[in-house]
């Protein structure tokens, strides 16, 4: 089983490690699911497209490669 540390523990390792707690947070692997609940009920939009995700079984590489490409693709 794997456990992720609290709030108060993130914050005890960024302070031995000195780093950021954002830096830390970057490596949880887990979706952040309250923050897709909430912009599904304020969009529709994204639940559609997440769905369509699921249902189409798109790969997890799959979407980092397309983030990448649109990243590349945004005026700087």
């Amino acid at each position: 089983m794997r456990r992720f540390p609290s709030e108060d523990v993130l914050l005890k390792m960024a302070d031995v490690l000195h780093v950021d707690v954002a830096d830390l947070k970057k490596l949880d692997s887990r979706p952040p699911v309250e923050e897709l609940r909430r912009r599904a009920e304020a969009d529709p939009a994204y639940g559609i497209a997440l769905r369509r995700m699921v249902e189409r079984d798109v790969k997890p590489e799959d979407i980092l490669k397309m983030l990448e490409r649109k990243s590349k693709e945004e005026p700087k």
